[in-house]
């Protein structure tokens, strides 16, 4: 007789009640292991582990006990799961085909010990597809209602639970559902509101916070390590700034209501402050003559693929200002042939248009929300409409629009990794931080890089190819040169009037003597990556177009 070795599985949503001797989890394992007994003769063996998930929703699978026991079947270890109900395994009908599909591909069952059913019989499955649909359907009734409890309790001002902001804690009371001051946090909140009126910079706030020691909540996990008592970061500070909770008002899906706690933040400052932040941000992204952008927007943002942070830096040539982002090991240390040299305004809007992707890309698969709503598709489209649409990296006003959202990159040869800051983007959306998917803020994109020297050319994730402007300006330039020449100008006279010496425009005229398919690529955008203008002049190129091929890389066909 085979042994078939048997894993019970418990769980129950809420940590009500989990604390007492003897609670629903285990009153499922006894039944679950009373069956089991019952079926020794079908060589039914029960494995000593407990799989019990106290406090974890049905709604999907990301429970550590049910995580540890599907990585027990896949390891074949595991031949029966045994479960009170159905439902205890899982209240989403896709999640339940996924998990089948699973446990078939090891040879592994299931039986719920009250609902009795054969899954071998299509009248089974209808069954099991039956439940499971009023599972599901239980579960999204019972989301409604939570979620319009919480709107009607947060348009009374109540506090309805989820991490609790610096300043304040629960009322001793659990029946009272109010917030209550804290009195050493409740300083350090004030604390920061003076420091930002004291510094009007966010950078700075952030390094004097540092300096001072001020750190996060201090809060204890489901597993009770303890979580926050940080350093704050940047976002989190700008969080802080614009909680409405330090006026005495609580937020529900972006609209204020007055609250029930008090306040710690007067009016007054607090209007300054919020007059303060709009004002920093419209000055910081036009502070140049004649409002034109000349900042760095990813300064602090960006690591290299050794964890260097990139630093902007620039030259100048003539009246003409060149941008870009060094590895700070090239501007601290001596020479590093390793160190990457990005022109700032390729990084930019590359950087720009996988953010603008990327979110549209959350919109069309309703990801952006942890809980998606349907009912808030619409509005999120609108919302967001100044982000995602493709115009907006047209702009310098839009790709900087985009890049505020980003809260630290890592680029690196193969794969760049970005992740958005949570509280501007649920502002742009509309919503409260909380409500935004982990996931949705996370950016994976494949990057290809090219070395040009000592400057390296990056391109991130895969956007449409768009033609050099600098070649197809100097190709055009070569023509209307050319066309002069043969209309009897000399070369001494067009150097003049384009300001340039004659020697440069010869060497810029072997341009018009391309191969045509050379010239197309151009015009197209599909020349090689790593084929610039000094590369097509210098050295001379050569007349022979099977030469010319050699060189560029470009081929007829």
């Amino acid at each position: 007789m085979t042994t078939i070795r048997c894993a019970i599985y418990t769980r129950k949503s809420s940590e009500d009640g989990l604390e007492q001797g003897f609670n629903t989890l285990d009153a499922q394992y006894e039944a679950c292991a009373a069956y089991v007994a019952s079926q020794k003769h079908e060589g039914w063996r029960l494995v000593k582990e407990h799989y019990d998930d106290g406090g974890f929703s049905g709604g999907n699978t990301e429970r550590p006990a049910l995580q540890r026991l599907l990585t027990e079947v896949d390891a074949g270890r595991i031949g029966m799961i045994v479960v009170y109900k159905i439902d205890r395994l899982t209240r989403s009908l896709a999640d339940f085909a996924r998990l089948v599909e699973r446990l078939e591909a090891k040879g592994c069952s299931f039986v719920s010990v009250t609902q009795a059913f054969n899954t071998s019989s299509s009248m089974g499955r209808l069954t099991l597809n039956v439940l499971l649909s009023f599972a599901q359907f239980e579960r999204e009734v019972a989301g409604e209602r939570i979620r319009d409890k919480i709107a009607a309790s947060r348009k009374r001002g109540l506090w309805m639970g989820g991490t609790l902001p610096l300043g304040y804690d629960r009322h001793p009371d659990p029946r009272e559902q109010v917030l209550v001051i804290n009195a050493s946090e409740a300083g350090t909140v004030r604390r920061i509101f003076d420091l930002y009126e004291e510094t009007g910079c966010m950078r700075r706030l952030t390094e004097a916070t540092a300096q001072l020691g001020l750190r996060s909540k201090s809060r204890k996990g489901r597993d009770g390590r303890e979580i926050g008592n940080r350093p704050l970061a940047r976002g989190q500070l700008y969080y802080l700034l614009t909680n409405p909770v330090y006026r005495g008002r609580s937020r529900h899906r972006g609209t204020e209501h007055p609250g029930q706690h008090p306040e710690l933040i007067g009016d007054d400052q607090w209007q300054r402050v919020q007059d303060r932040l709009r004002a920093g941000a419209a000055r910081s992204r036009a502070n140049g003559p004649d409002g034109a952008i000349d900042t760095a927007p990813l300064t602090g943002k960006l690591f290299d693929e050794t964890g260097d942070r990139l630093t902007p830096s620039h030259t100048s040539r003539g009246q003409r200002r060149y941008r870009y982002y060094l590895s700070n090991r090239m501007i601290s240390g001596p020479a590093d042939p390793s160190g990457w040299r990005l022109p700032a305004g390729m990084l930019e809007e590359q950087i720009a248009a996988s953010i603008s992707i990327h979110l549209r890309r959350l919109l069309d698969a309703h990801r952006l929300l942890a809980d998606p709503d349907l009912s808030l598709q619409a509005a999120l489209v609108d919302r967001l409409a100044g982000l995602t649409d493709e115009a907006i990296l047209r702009t310098s006003e839009g790709r900087w629009r985009l890049l505020d959202l980003l809260e630290q990159g890592t680029i690196q040869p193969e794969q760049s990794i970005l992740r958005l800051s949570r509280s501007p983007l649920a502002a742009a959306a509309g919503v409260t931080p909380d409500l935004l998917a982990e996931d949705a803020l996370r950016i994976e994109a494949p990057t290809r890089l090219r070395r040009r020297g000592v400057e390296a050319r990056l391109v991130i994730g895969s956007p449409a190819r768009q033609p050099d402007a600098k070649l197809v300006a100097a190709l055009g330039r070569a023509h209307r040169w050319l066309a002069k020449l043969r209309a009897g100008h000399d070369i001494a006279s067009l150097a003049r009037a384009d300001h340039l010496s004659e020697g440069c425009l010869r060497v810029h005229l072997q341009l018009a003597f391309l191969a045509p398919v050379i010239q197309e690529a151009i015009l197209n955008g599909t020349q090689p990556e790593a084929l610039t203008l000094h590369r097509l002049t210098r050295p001379e190129m050569p007349s022979d177009w099977q030469a010319q091929y050699a060189r560029t890389g470009i081929r007829p066909g």
